[in-house]
């Protein structure tokens, strides 16, 4: 395998690999011992028509793209780590040439980890974030409480109100015509949880228990169903059921219920006191984020765009992951919410952009300060993991492999750059 090397515009380079005509005759002899069971040839039982008699009857080409992702994976790695640079997205091929008997000819272009230029990042002067509790605070804890212990009371002498929780018969029309999906009896639906497209729920605001209405909305312009995008749809709503929350009453005995103590004002007391630990480490978090946005703004660097966009396949793959874990697939979140994959992946770009953005400046702030962590260190949070997860500390070694550990090391390193950055900073 010979490689060349060539630098591009915006932290791009493009790696030339040349694998030789014997290497690309072992990938083609893989090709034909993975792919012979599936070529019919007249005179031979499946599977056993040899490759030459495949390649003449099927063209010479019929193996070759099977081939080429095997010299791929045989050779890629080691020319990514050949050429000596630190490679941040998945490689663009394209294949130059190929030809049995000849050498294999292909292109990876890649995006590069940008250089940064540090501004100013001692002495960042930002409004230190407040940790003050309010008396609105302890209300609102207070009323989310309740709101927990509330029960739900048919009601039958008013309308629907806001926050109402209701049971609908719906069915609706686009251009006067029914659509799928679009039809439903006996439907659950809390107003004002805008879990219905547009302003569908507002409009069964005043609207009492056996009351037919139509309701006119319009579909997003990128709703799923591409043929009901953009559209406005009239629903005939028949309303079954309200229910409302019912409140308990905030005294000494909703306190015993809900707490530990005796009376409402032992409960507030206890309410302030977790209400200002918890203000206290957010304020930390919040001061944390101005500080190293202030830095982040303050340098310079080009991010390449495979790169931003290799950061928000993970962020769409760990929100599906997340979905998963909630019982609901990533295609179905898509379809409630009217959402594409690509509008997804646009919400998310803007945040992916400052994810890489803030590690960069971070890695750069740790070499310049001369940043380093201790193995000491490393294995302290490797403990930490293992008494978390009921494991072994060799069992989670081993669950993390040497990259897993290498990149522990540097997570620690970025997070000792947070807290200098920090401590150097001046809180006003």
């Amino acid at each position: 395998m010979s490689l060349q090397v060539e630098k591009l515009e915006k932290n791009m380079a493009k790696l030339t690999v040349e694998v030789s005509a014997e290497e690309f005759d072992k990938a083609l002899t893989a090709a034909y011992n993975k792919n012979r069971g599936r070529f019919n040839i007249p005179g031979f039982r499946k599977g056993k028509a040899p490759q030459a008699m495949i390649e003449k009857m099927y063209g010479a080409g019929v193996l070759y793209e099977d081939a080429v992702n095997e010299a791929l994976d045989a050779t890629y790695a080691g020319a990514a780590e050949e050429s000596g640079l630190d490679i941040v997205s998945r490689p663009e091929i394209s294949v130059v040439q190929v030809e049995k008997g000849q050498n294999l000819i292909y292109t990876a272009t890649v995006a590069v980890k940008p250089e940064v230029t540090l501004g100013d990042y001692k002495g960042i002067e930002v409004t230190k974030a407040s940790a003050e509790v309010t008396d609105e605070d302890i209300d609102a804890e207070l009323k989310r409480v309740q709101e927990q212990n509330s029960r739900l009371v048919t009601v039958e002498d008013r309308a629907v109100q806001d926050g109402d929780q209701t049971v609908v018969d719906f069915e609706g029309f686009v251009d006067g015509k029914t659509f799928e999906g679009g039809k439903g009896e006996d439907y659950a639906l809390t107003i004002g949880s805008h879990s219905f497209i547009d302003t569908f729920e507002e409009q069964l605001i005043g609207k009492s228990i056996g009351e037919a209405c139509e309701v006119n909305v319009t579909f997003p312009n990128e709703y799923h169903a591409t043929d009901l995008a953009g559209k406005p749809a009239m629903f005939k709503v028949t309303v079954k059921e309200i229910k409302s929350k019912e409140l308990p009453e905030l005294n000494d005995e909703f306190a015993s219920e809900v707490s530990e103590f005796e009376n409402l004002e032992e409960y507030k007391n206890d309410i302030k006191a977790k209400l200002a630990e918890k203000k206290e480490k957010d304020a930390a978090t919040e001061n944390e984020d101005n500080v190293v946005q202030k830095v982040v703004e303050n340098s310079t660097m080009e991010i390449p765009e495979p790169m931003i966009e290799s950061q928000v396949n993970t962020m769409v793959n760990d929100y599906a992951r997340r979905m998963q874990s909630q019982g609901l697939s990533l295609d179905q979140y898509m379809k409630f919410t009217g959402m594409t994959i690509e509008s997804l992946k646009d919400q998310m770009k803007p945040q992916a952009l400052k994810r890489i953005q803030t590690r960069l400046v971070l890695e750069a702030v740790a070499k310049v300060e001369n940043i380093t962590v201790a193995d000491e260190a490393v294995e302290k949070e490797i403990s930490g993991m293992a008494e978390a997860y009921n494991m072994e500390v060799d069992q989670v070694k081993e669950y993390l492999g040497e990259s897993g550990i290498v990149q522990m090391k540097e997570d620690l390193a970025v997070q000792e750059a947070v807290d200098f950055l920090v401590a150097e900073a001046k809180l006003v």
